[in-house]
């Protein structure tokens, strides 16, 4: 079976969540041969998950099951969902039962909390080493997917499990949602040694959330640096937690002032600290910090994962091979994903990379190959943790809006340009709903025009970022 799960004890316990709920290796493998009774193999469904241990033993055991799940937030945006559904035509839904009134469907079964769902959709083919769907950018709803194999998964749960030195006595926190590349991923790391994943969907700033930590014991967290924002807020310096051994972060660059605290306290208490560097198209972590150097190389993204390679290429796509140059950072490893898919049909395509990629991020390698990124090629944002594409927030705009509008910014801030400052206001409140994100990381301008090229293309280099 997929990570291993069938190699543990049958009652040793796979996962708890906050609400008291707990899933046995045994039953979920039993789970995953259940599956196929309800919907037959190779099929596409759409899977709402929240943080709770019916989200695991879903997603697990569709992908087990030989089951093709695009995994997404339980509270997607309607419109956004209905986009998606549109494009794709799963043949079945899988929702929390809460959510069952939404559906005019009819239920095939109800277990652990969620009901699974017959669309009607005629089942289509599909790539036969396809896993799972992720969203690129799961708080715009894009319909750009990125198509996992079970390769990428079982090397996610080796690579992670290897630099994290996992064992089946660990108790991860997870708090980054299931649809999250990285969330997901703490799960295949941990399944893959028999850990149990302590899953929850209570606010940080919820004292239920840290009685929970507390009294399960959790020995890891792993967090964006917004987490880490809010954990220095709940004056996490001053608690006592001699259960947590290890803090990891990634999505995204972390403030160097914020990095090196956490780094230092967690010196001081004889914990660590490693920061990684990942992409959902490469199944979450594709280099890492080691502890040791938490501290001497605080901002760097570390070296590549255990039996991946990072390298640099300049504009004309030749090696890089003197420190502190920049280029594009290159990499390569079995958990780089397939490719993308922008509707139905692109689920039956292949390996269209063959195990290497190129990130998009601009970086260098000092003398001692150690990796740090400079910027961004593409147009990404990571905005507290979050991937959001600067396209597809123009695209949200001008949708809603009759206004030109450009988008730029850095992982601190987006900056969006508009030409009518009446809509600077509901623009805003716009992309705050969509994305789901904090409105004070958007920065609304108004200007007298959007500059633009002959052909009419926008001259992004033009407006500022700040």
């Amino acid at each position: 079976m997929i990570l291993n799960i069938d190699t543990h004890p049958r009652e040793s316990l796979a996962a708890i969540d906050s609400a008291g709920r707990t899933l046995k290796y045994g039953e979920l493998i039993d789970f995953s041969m259940q599956i196929t009774h309800y919907i037959p193999k190779r099929s596409v469904v759409f899977l709402l998950a929240e943080n709770n241990v019916g989200g695991i033993a879903w997603s697990i055991g569709f992908i087990n099951a030989g089951i093709v799940p695009l995994l997404l937030n339980a509270q997607i945006d309607s419109a956004l969902f209905q986009q998606l559904y549109d494009l794709y035509t799963p043949p079945f839904i899988c929702i929390p039962k809460k959510l069952k009134g939404n559906y005019d469907f009819p239920v095939l079964t109800e277990q652990y909390g969620y009901a699974l769902m017959n669309t009607g959709h005629k089942a289509y083919p599909v790539y036969e080493e396809l896993s799972h769907l992720l969203p690129t950018s799961g708080s715009t709803g894009s319909p750009k997917l990125v198509r996992h194999c079970y390769r990428n998964v079982e090397a996610a749960g080796l690579n992670i499990s290897t630099f994290f030195e996992l064992t089946s006595s660990d108790r991860p926190l997870l708090v980054l949602p299931l649809y999250y590349t990285m969330g997901i991923s703490v799960v295949f790391s941990h399944l893959y040694v028999g850990a149990t994943v302590l899953i929850t969907d209570l606010s940080m700033t919820d004292k239920a959330f840290w009685a929970f930590m507390k009294e399960q014991r959790a020995s890891s967290f792993t967090g964006v640096p917004y987490s880490f924002e809010i954990l220095k807020l709940m004056r996490f310096f001053q608690m006592n937690l001699p259960d947590l051994t290890l803090l990891t972060q990634g999505g995204g660059k972390m403030p160097r002032s914020l990095n090196l605290q956490f780094a230092e306290y967690v010196q001081k208490h004889g914990k660590r600290w490693i920061a990684t560097y990942g992409q959902t198209e490469g199944t979450a972590r594709m280099a890492y910090l080691p502890p040791e150097y938490a501290i001497a190389k605080a901002g760097s993204i570390g070296w590549a994962v255990p039996n991946g390679e990072l390298s640099l290429i300049d504009e004309n796509e030749n090696p890089i091979e003197i420190p502190h140059i920049e280029g594009e950072m290159c990499y390569r490893g079995k958990n780089v994903t397939l490719g993308y898919a922008l509707k139905k049909e692109d689920l039956q395509l292949g390996d269209e990379r063959n195990g290497f990629m190129r990130t998009g991020d601009l970086a260098y390698r000092d003398e001692d190959g150690c990796y740090y990124i400079v910027g961004r090629i593409g147009r990404f944002l990571k905005l507290f943790g979050m991937r959001v594409g600067l396209d597809e927030c123009e695209q949200i705009i001008k949708t809603k809006y009759s206004v030109e509008c450009a988008c730029v910014g850095t992982d601190e801030k987006m900056s969006v340009y508009i030409v009518d400052s009446q809509y600077a206001q509901p623009i805003k409140q716009e992309l705050v709903e969509k994305t789901k994100i904090v409105a004070s990381a958007f920065d609304i301008q108004v200007i007298e025009s959007i500059p633009k090229n002959g052909t009419g293309k926008i001259l992004y280099n033009l407006l500022s970022n700040n």
